[in-house]
């Protein structure tokens, strides 16, 4: 992603997130004031949710401007992943009003309070519906154009906030019509939703912060486009790490002819990093070249005698990097196999010792390489 685009980005962030404080900070006035003098806990346990989002936005914002910082000699990769840091706190937050909200309601069941709901609360409770309607739809759509992760769960934050504020809606509509106080109960469903929101940002945030497996599709489309350069035949091992959102830095591995000379070689590789760079705006450090045997027929047989035997296996996933070195008499390749084999080294064990038996005149060596990538 180049500097413009980055900067665009940042302020579409900041202003999203503007837009967001301002109009919660109102709501959490209005809603402060019609829960204090309702004694409402519903109401109340709402507005501190409120409050939890403007707090959230104002998070997203530090984070995002640190995370724009440009790389120094501690950070050479830049300071991008602060966003993924300011996401957790935010889910921190959100966990902490939920389990707050919920105590209180407790409280209000054991020892229940006369509230005074009216027309005016009922007003007030559905401008905040259709305000956090509004803005969730807003923030989610701006998350979705720039990537962010944080805007993304403040959107989907907010329409579970329409959702809680509807439920505090129906217990007031009760209350007014059948004098029915359902108000406490209220709170602990409004607390139970904030909590579980606020559980499953931090999932979220968590895995960011860890890593992942990249998307498959971005995966399938940079191997496709490594594909079509000439020479080339066969992409593997792709590793994406991100430093950020839409910041990758990562190696891949091609299969080349042994006919090529080095400068040929150097060539495909610069094209390489260069067309991912400027389609996908993904930095290849570095690429790895796998050799074919091309020259001797008799080698192409024996790769595929020992193709078979290896995906004669269940669970193999791919075999790649062959290579023979008739000189040396060595036979070199990588296997992939899937993690839902419960013993992946005792597989690759029994497959080692079958090649190594059928072809003892080779000194054998297989990798168990990683699945990746798609």
């Amino acid at each position: 992603m180049g500097g413009i685009v980055r900067k665009k980005r940042e302020k579409i962030i900041i202003r999203t997130s503007i837009i967001s404080i301002v109009l919660n900070i109102v709501l959490v006035g209005f809603k402060a004031l019609v829960g204090f003098f309702a004694n409402s806990i519903a109401i109340i346990s709402d507005a501190i949710n409120n409050l939890s989002d403007v707090i959230s936005s104002i998070i997203a914002i530090a984070g995002t401007k640190f995370a724009a910082k440009k790389p120094d000699k501690e950070h050479s990769y830049g300071h991008g992943r602060i966003e993924y840091i300011a996401s957790f706190i935010i889910s921190a937050i959100i966990i902490y009003a939920g389990i707050a909200a919920f105590i209180e309601s407790c409280k209000k069941i054991i020892k229940p309070e006369e509230i005074s709901y009216n027309k005016f609360t009922i007003i007030v409770i559905v401008s905040g519906i259709l305000v956090k309607l509004l803005l969730g739809i807003y923030v989610k759509k701006k998350g979705k154009l720039v990537n962010s992760d944080t805007l993304i769960a403040s959107g989907v934050d907010a329409l579970n906030d329409a959702i809680v504020s509807i439920s505090v809606l129906a217990s007031g509509i009760i209350y007014l019509i059948w004098n029915i106080n359902l108000e406490a109960y209220v709170g602990v469903l409004v607390s139970i939703i904030i909590f579980k929101t606020g559980i499953e940002m931090v999932k979220n945030s968590i895995n960011d912060i860890v890593g992942y497996r990249i998307d498959g599709r971005m995966a399938v489309e940079i191997k496709n486009e490594i594909m079509l350069i000439d020479k080339v035949n066969g992409v593997f091992d792709l590793l994406l790490n991100n430093y950020g959102p839409d910041k990758y830095y990562g190696s891949v591995h091609v299969e080349l002819p042994d006919t090529l000379s080095v400068s040929e070689v150097d060539h495909i590789s610069r094209e390489i990093t260069e067309r991912i760079m400027n389609k996908f705006g993904v930095i290849i450090h570095t690429v790895g070249v796998y050799s074919i045997n091309t020259k001797n027929i008799e080698i192409i047989k024996l790769r595929k005698e020992i193709s078979d035997i290896v995906f004669s296996y269940d669970g193999i996933i791919q075999m790649h990097g062959f290579y023979i070195n008739e000189k040396e008499k060595n036979i070199k390749f990588d296997i992939i196999i899937d993690y839902k084999i419960e013993d992946r080294e005792e597989l690759y064990n029994i497959i080692c010792k079958e090649i190594r038996s059928k072809y003892s005149d080779y000194k054998i060596e297989v990798v168990l390489d990683f699945d990746m990538s798609d």
